[in-house]
């Protein structure tokens, strides 16, 4: 059949099983929002308050489901307001595909009005980004690029299609979805090698982060624990990849990981991580970290193996496949010197929790866990309520916690729980600041305008919490533009976009809320105030090493 290259552009994502996308239209992307109108009943497009807002959703969608995520943008302003979400989907490995307009290509390299070369800036946040000079390649580089996208290291693709290509016709023929390349297991050789420093390890640690979640290794990585008596702990974004209760599970590593985790990492012989980075914020002092501990390290990507820190045995390939290889190599048995040390560190990790009573971020947040459901995706904004978040909910099903690790994007949360909402076709829950929330608010259109069942908890504390926290212990309290001293009335914010909330000062009224906002048909907003000299702990100070661990905020705050 014979289509313009605005028609090829949604036919080939309805042929990719894209379901959904999110956009914001504007002059050099209409023919393409024109054809999505004839294919609405094929292609669902949600309209966001900003661009920036549909990138984040995009991305919350790929990760709730595992699919690629799609956002649609003009050119110009609309495609620069996409950048932010991009690096955040670049760092954390999300699978999106970013198509934007762009001026004729006649007018290419004139400075047209909202001109710009979105290929060039996008350049170091891709995986791969085109530039679609002729009708004829489009459907095969969308194709290439849902593959791409969603192969080995996931990422953000980003496709530039000026309006005369969108204008000319070709001839289309259907194909059937593209394929990501199968996963691949590491070389024999390596997998051996990884064996014999596993069986020698006296000490052992599994580390794991979200490509494991990706590779959809949890029951082999389970497995291999049970085999050696490991110990088990993960990053950021490994959080959900396997049930917070199992017992092996020590909880999150990083400068504001659990005590447990952060010290059996910390005293083990051998560290064995799983699709995961070392960053600076697991590691601190990179040349401090586990000094007693070799690195067994399975990656997918090739270039993180002894980027940071130096693995005595690097693994490139597929989490899963690697693990069924090395599992028949390894020698079971039992630890029970090391388990007990492990459960010494448990206890400590009990002895530094905070257990006073009122309305502490802990209680907030544990209060919050208890009326989570099994498939309830949690998506947080950056900043300290980030990191309560992360410590204290628990879950039992992968991808339900969405989170920006590597950018650390504030205002990234509303948008992606918008997306995760639409993805699983489940009421979504936003955790988030009142500094964070200040910068995606306008979502909140969005959420009301397609009825989106959102719960937004604001842990409010008026300060820009984490900076301010850093400010206390590093800087002599110099509280320099941390201090919001606004008055934003949250509640009557939400009434005035025609959805509903409520200010609560207690876990009593906490809870209450929380029980409306869950029976709420779409977005409602609990506005949860919590004192501003809470600290987030425990803390690995920046540049230290887990000797320096802060567990108990020794200050006058």
């Amino acid at each position: 059949m014979r289509l313009s290259g605005a028609d090829i552009i949604v036919k080939t994502l309805i042929e990719q099983g894209c379901d959904t996308v999110f956009g914001y239209p504007g002059g050099q992307i209409l023919n393409v929002y024109d054809s999505l109108y004839t294919h609405q009943n094929e292609i669902n497009h949600i309209l966001t308050a900003h661009e920036q807002g549909a990138a984040h959703a995009a991305d919350g969608y790929a990760r709730a489901t595992g699919k690629v995520g799609v956002v649609i943008s003009t050119s110009g302003p609309g495609a620069t307001n996409l950048v932010t979400g991009i690096a955040t989907a670049c760092l954390d490995s999300v699978p999106i595909v970013a198509i934007c307009g762009n001026v004729p290509t006649t007018q290419i390299g004139t400075d047209s009005f909202q001109e710009i070369d979105i290929t060039g800036v996008t350049l170091p946040i891709t995986k791969h980004n085109y530039f679609v000079g002729r009708v004829e390649e489009l459907a095969d580089t969308i194709r290439e690029a849902f593959a791409l996208a969603a192969s080995g290291r996931p990422g953000p693709v980003l496709i530039d299609v000026p309006k005369d290509v969108q204008i000319a016709c070709c001839d289309y023929e259907p194909q059937p979805p593209a394929k990501p390349e199968p996963p691949k297991a590491a070389k024999e050789i390596r997998i051996k090698e990884a064996a014999n420093y596993i069986n020698a390890a006296r000490r052992p640690y599994i580390y794991f982060g979200g490509g494991m979640i990706t590779a959809g290794a949890q029951e082999e990585m389970l497995r291999l624990a049970d085999m050696i008596d490991a110990p088990i702990g993960c990053s950021l974004m490994g959080i959900s990849g396997i049930p917070t209760d199992h017992p092996r599970f020590l909880g999150m590593q990083g400068m504001h990981g659990h005590y447990a985790s952060s010290m059996a990492m910390h005293h083990a012989d051998l560290i064995i991580s799983l699709g995961v980075r070392f960053n600076d914020r697991v590691t601190g002092n990179r040349h401090k970290f586990a000094t007693g501990a070799k690195i067994v390290h399975i990656d997918v990507d090739g270039s993180e193996l002894s980027k940071t820190v130096n693995a005595v045995c690097g693994l490139r390939g597929d989490v899963k496949p690697t693990l069924d290889a090395l599992l028949p190599l390894i020698t079971a048995g039992e630890k029970p010197e090391w388990r007990a040390e492990v459960d010494g560190f448990r206890a400590g990790e009990d002895e530094y929790l905070d257990h006073r009573a009122g309305m502490t971020p802990r209680n907030a947040i544990l209060t919050l866990n208890r009326h989570l459901g099994e498939n309830t995706a949690v998506c947080t904004d950056v900043g300290q309520h980030q990191m309560w978040a992360a410590q204290n909910l628990s879950f039992r099903t992968p991808r339900r916690f969405i989170s920006s690790g590597g950018l650390g994007t504030m205002g990234f949360g509303f948008g992606a729980a918008i997306g995760a909402a639409f993805g699983t076709r489940e009421r979504s829950v936003l955790v988030t600041g009142d500094g964070s929330f200040g910068m995606c608010l306008q979502e909140l259109a969005t959420a009301v305008t397609y009825n989106v069942p959102i719960v937004i908890l604001i842990l409010n504390n008026g300060v820009l919490g984490m900076v301010r926290q850093w400010q206390t212990l590093f800087f002599n309290k110099h509280y320099s533009n941390t201090v919001l001293n606004r008055k934003t009335d949250f509640p009557a914010f939400a009434r005035s976009f025609g959805a509903d909330g409520e200010t609560v000062t207690t876990p009593e009224e906490l809870d209450a809320a929380l029980t409306r906002a869950f029976a709420a048909e779409g977005p409602y907003i609990v506005d949860c105030h919590i004192d501003k000299d809470e600290f987030v702990l425990p803390m690995l100070p920046p540049g230290g090493s887990m000797d320096d661990i802060i567990v108990k905020a020794e200050v006058e705050k």
